[in-house]
């Protein structure tokens, strides 16, 4: 029975009572669908805009508008069962609640963990890239921050070990000291977290205004870019459109990822939302489509103004203009990163505490997390320390690890979100008429009998025959090569299961293109990402062991139970 207890369900009648209803929650239903899309806008577009698009297209060339495409129809997939989830289960929590109901507690747990760095983590990232942007903005107007105010202290030492002149190493030569220790931190980065924390402890009112009209701002300057830039192409800077072959384009999943995981977020303000179950669908798939039509014209722009060679860079659309000697769009550039960047650390920052929000409320965090402010309605204590949880490691962590840790943690979470929805039991005709009656969202059912398998049969012959070597790489043993593709030999295996059971189970086919393109995303992710993010998962189950497996609030429940229950 204790090992059962790992897989105990949440059933719906407790997530209504938690706040799925609208009663219970004590936050304030403020959100309806416009304000959600922009919500969806303003955390994706962003970090994957002005700083991650550098090293993606510096990785595949030009070809990594393949990349956005198949991350976009990957994230396509993974939002409709999101959306379906968001239906079915209107509350916050996101994939956390999602897996509670489909997988169980120790599933939910994993995903509660992985979250943490999607929303917390993947914040530092953005500070650091928010930091360079606003100290290019404030050098155009004669104000210089001295170098170790401006960088990480792992980069400055970093760059003393390489001995790379630059900012790092005069910012390690310059810093200050209290004794053996040197004085580095990057301040803008510090400052902009402290007042975002601020914003989103204050209200979702308050943050929905200033959100709404940065997302007007950005969309505006990013369609400027779009039009200087075009009169700036070179289509000879599109040969070759994969420079460095395909795994080239798959080097950079990364850092096309993490451009499009915000939509996520919008499920996180379920409680806050008017109308959650018409309008969370609609706000999640809205932002998605805009956002990949700004994603893939934007790589499109940018590999055509410069060679992909060039765009290496943190701050790649102020390079182009630099290179091309565009200089008034620099001042530009820098104002749209710093806005853009804003929002998406005010979207990301808003949804960590109401994931920790939801799981106190399942015993499975401190009880604290789960307290509303009694004045701003806001979960008060949770975004305190969400504050925390991005502005320490900014004194110590750099950049680049921080981009694969929290992309590995989002792909992980979408797998699950996928796989969740094939574990829905079906509803009854009643059910779905009543939903569509309500303007409810419904995933339509494809039976994937036979199309998945003839999906994956094709796929396989069409490699075979244009990379004819494909297969025999993979599988080889040769040099220690195995070692490097034992995501994909896992993903081959995983493909011809999921045949079987689509074929035997007659399973949906949207959740199950959506599992399989997430697990093809996860197969470019290197060895170290995996080697930390099996760290970070080791440190959470100890955790749950220690703390939610005792504490959990849920009764056990069968396993039978199921989210209709």
């Amino acid at each position: 029975m204790s090992f059962l207890k790992l897989f105990r369900r949440k059933p719906l009648g407790t997530i209504l009572q938690q706040g799925g209803d609208g009663e219970h929650s004590g936050l304030n239903k403020v959100l309806n669908v416009k304000d959600l899309t922009f919500f969806g806008i303003a955390a994706i577009i962003g970090g994957g805009t002005f700083s991650a698009i550098g090293n993606a297209c510096f990785s595949g060339g030009p070809g990594v508008v393949l990349l956005y495409v198949i991350c976009a129809i990957a994230c396509g997939f993974t939002a409709m069962c999101y959306a379906e989830f968001a239906s079915r289960v209107p509350v916050s929590g996101s994939a956390y609640t999602y897996a509670y109901v489909s997988f169980g507690e120790i599933f939910a747990w994993i995903i509660g963990w992985a979250l943490l760095m999607e929303y917390s983590i993947g914040n530092i990232y953005i500070a650091f890239s928010w930091s360079g942007y606003f100290t290019n903005l404030l050098e155009t107007f004669g104000i210089h921050l001295p170098e170790w105010l401006t960088i990480n202290y792992q980069s400055a030492h970093d760059a003393l070990l390489d001995n790379k002149a630059g900012e790092g190493l005069t910012a390690w030569q310059n810093a200050p000291m209290i004794g053996s220790l040197r004085i580095i931190f990057d301040l803008p980065a510090v400052l902009i977290n402290v007042i975002i924390t601020y914003l989103v402890y204050k209200g979702t009112k308050e943050s929905k205004n200033i959100s709404n009209a940065m997302v007007y701002i950005k969309l505006a300057i990013i369609a400027l870019v779009i039009i200087v830039g075009a009169f700036y192409i070179d289509i000879n800077n599109w040969t070759p459109f994969m420079p460095n072959g395909f795994s080239g384009v798959m080097g950079g999943v990364s850092a096309v990822f993490f451009a499009y995981i915000g939509f996520d977020a919008v499920s996180t303000l379920a409680e806050e939302s008017k109308n959650p179950q018409r309008d969370l669908p609609r706000g999640m798939i809205y932002s998605l489509v805009v956002c990949t039509v700004v994603y893939i014209i934007l790589a499109l722009v940018i590999t055509g103004m410069v060679s992909y060679s060039l765009l290496g860079v943190s701050d790649p659309l102020a390079e182009i203009f630099a290179l091309k000697g565009v200089k008034w769009m620099l001042f530009i550039v820098s104002i749209a990163a710093v806005v853009a960047m804003t929002s998406v650390m005010l979207v990301f920052q808003m949804g960590q505490p109401r994931i920790w929000m939801t799981m106190s409320r399942d015993g499975l965090m401190p009880k604290k997390f789960s307290a509303i402010h009694p004045k701003y309605k806001t979960p008060g204590f949770a975004t305190l320390v969400t504050g925390l949880v991005v502005g320490i490691p900014i004194f110590f962590t750099d950049e680049n690890f921080v981009l694969d840790f929290t992309s590995i943690g989002t792909l992980f979470a979408f797998v699950l979100v996928c796989g969740g929805v094939l574990m829905l039991s079906p509803q009854s005709e009643a059910e779905i008429a009543e939903r569509a009656t309500k303007g409810k969202f419904r995933i339509p059912y494809i039976n994937s009998k036979f199309i998945f398998p003839l999906i994956v049969i094709a796929s396989a012959a069409i490699i075979n025959y244009t990379l004819p070597t494909f297969f025999a790489e993979t599988l080889t043993l040769a040099d220690g090569k195995l070692t490097a593709n034992i995501t994909m030999v896992i993903f081959f295996i995983l493909c011809i299961v999921m045949s079987f059971l689509a074929f035997f189970k007659n399973l949906s086919l949207i959740p199950l293109l959506g599992l399989i393109s997430c697990c093809y995303l996860l197969t470019g992710m290197a060895v170290s990402n995996w080697k930390w993010f099996g760290i970070w998962l080791v440190i959470g189950l100890v955790f749950y062991f220690c703390y939610g497996f005792k504490k959990s609030h849920l009764n056990f429940t069968p396993l039978k139970d199921t989210i209709e229950d």
